[in-house]
């Protein structure tokens, strides 16, 4: 299965993939993180890995990606732009995967000078990794970047389902419903994970489509310093049950 993990700057999405990919793995299940968040260097910090080397560089970097998409564009349709072929995990270069048989991550591609040109390479890569993905039994959890830049780039054509974390936050509400729209409209069902929640915030339940809900995690203390600290984070409880109502859907 392959879920796409989504929401505003800040909301937790990276955090919530490694804590889901370490429950994923406690059950037994191969996982593939693929972060395609082409500004955060955080999320192998929170897995406990090592910081693997872009993907992108196996095909020629952005230059050689670029050249790829202006070739496409002014063949004015009549080329398909395509990528990569279908492969599988095992494919993958061993150089640019990290991980071992739990939890592998591979990154699509990191803004590293300043000046380098926009991420558009690195986005169309992202959405041809998912859709030519076989998941062969596997647990992919993709992390994306902050916002709906991703859906405009089609990153959510190869999924199967959308998770949207949502923090206490009316701007994170807001992008919910933007969100839920988005996925209608592509046949993509979207479910919500309410972030950071204490006696404060339970307000937010009501301000958010309760059927789409699949699970609250509290503000929990040893995951905040984990974060502040750069190590990686520990299991939660809450995890266990949004794992099992997630791939129950």
């Amino acid at each position: 299965m392959k879920i796409v993990i989504c929401g505003k700057g800040g909301c937790g999405k990276s955090t919530v993939s490694a804590l889901m990919a370490r429950e994923m793995t406690a059950r037994g299940d191969r996982v593939l993180v693929v972060d395609t968040d082409e500004s955060n260097f955080g999320l192998y910090k929170h897995l406990g890995l090592e910081q693997p080397k872009d993907f992108m560089e196996s095909l020629g970097g952005k230059k050689g990606l670029g050249e790829r998409m202006r070739k496409f564009m002014r063949s004015e349709g009549k080329e398909k732009l395509s990528i990569l072929d279908d492969f599988s995990v095992e494919d993958i270069p061993a150089e640019l995967i990290v991980g071992d048989d739990g939890i592998k991550l591979v990154a699509i591609g990191k803004i590293h000078e300043f000046g380098e040109g926009c991420a558009c390479p690195m986005g169309a890569l992202a959405r041809e990794f998912i859709q030519k993905l076989k998941a062969d039994g596997m647990q992919v959890i993709v992390d994306t970047d902050a916002g709906i830049e991703h859906f405009g780039r089609g990153v959510e054509a190869g999924c199967d389902k959308i998770v949207v974390v949502i923090d206490p936050s009316y701007e994170s509400v807001q992008l919910s419903q933007k969100i839920s729209e988005m996925g209608a409209k592509i046949n993509k069902p979207v479910y919500f994970m309410l972030n950071r929640m204490n006696e404060d915030a339970l307000e937010l339940r009501d301000l958010v489509d309760k059927e789409r809900i699949v699970g609250i995690l509290p503000f929990d203390t040893n995951v905040f310093k984990a974060c502040l600290k750069g190590d990686s984070v520990p299991q939660i409880k809450e995890m266990r049950d949004i794992v099992d109502r997630l791939l129950a859907k």
